[in-house]
């Protein structure tokens, strides 16, 4: 009777050891789970033997990571997403959908004010042209939904060592008109400084823009996209495999800046979402 009465107790404490653990495991899981817009929501779609497919609303493909135990979609939040309930959409096997809500909280970025010459922000029609053919391109782009499987560890490398900004999300203001929010982390670095990537991919994309410069855009997986601004040097083509930690292009100053650094985006379901959420802080 005592040694049944102890294996309860046992039991018990584990049982209550369980949410301490699992609550352990979400704090060390990458992408941190910061469900605002500009962030990532962790929705878990339960066990199952095959990987299940989920969308967003808008009917775009979610990153599904997980095994049979327990699959996870990463839904990248967007910056223009309004507080408020969201959802996604899972397709069962007996051919209905299931719709598993998810809590968007409120998340106030900073804004910055700016008085200058009309013409140092108001694009002349040739450029205004350009623009807006390189923007039609890059929608194709960022469209991308490989079947390239991600590493189940999406802790990302810090592409060049530097100061990082914290300028995601950042909104300015010029003449008191608002601008885009600033959709990726600003990294402090010379030119020539070797970039490195995050994580192993794959080059998309490479090309000399009118605001971004030299480009290049790596294709992670599943709609989980890394994007790098103002280069000086790119040393891949479109196609390019790419190792996690290789040197594929080089910190610049091209495109509209006013000094070398690396722009670094991080988008997932066409969502640009913060980077500082898949590094160490």
């Amino acid at each position: 009777m005592h040694l049944k009465r102890r294996e309860a107790l046992l039991s018990l404490l584990g049982l209550m050891a369980q949410p301490a653990a699992q609550a352990a495991q979400d704090l060390q899981a990458w992408p941190r789970a910061l469900q605002v817009p500009g962030g990532v929501a962790r929705l878990s779609l339960g066990p199952g033997a095959r990987r299940p497919q989920a969308r967003t609303e808008e009917d775009v493909p979610l990153l599904v990571l997980g095994d049979a135990i327990e699959w996870t979609a990463l839904v990248g939040i967007p910056l223009s997403a309004p507080p408020g309930e969201a959802r996604i959409r899972v397709p069962r096997e007996d051919g209905g959908v299931r719709e598993l809500p998810y809590a968007i909280g409120p998340k106030r970025y900073r804004e910055q004010h700016l008085k200058v010459a009309p013409g140092q922000v108001d694009l002349s029609a040739e450029d205004t042209a350009r623009y807006e053919r390189e923007r039609a391109h890059l929608q194709t782009v960022m469209a991308t939904f490989s079947e390239l499987l991600p590493p189940g560890e999406l802790r990302m490398r810090v592409p060049v060592p530097g100061r990082r900004s914290s300028s995601f999300g950042l909104r300015r203001v010029f003449n008191g008109e608002k601008r885009n929010p600033h959709s990726g982390m600003d990294i402090a670095a010379p030119t020539g400084a070797a970039v490195r990537a995050p994580l192993d991919g794959r080059v998309i994309d490479t090309g000399d823009y009118f605001f971004n410069g030299n480009t290049v855009w790596l294709d992670h997986g599943r709609g989980l996209l890394t994007m790098y601004c103002h280069l000086s040097a790119i040393d891949v083509r479109p196609g390019d495999p790419v190792k996690a930690g290789e040197r594929f292009c080089a910190v610049g100053a091209t495109g509209r800046v006013t000094g070398p650094h690396l722009h670094w985006s991080v988008m997932l379901n066409r969502a640009m979402v913060d980077p500082g959420l898949f590094i160490e802080t």
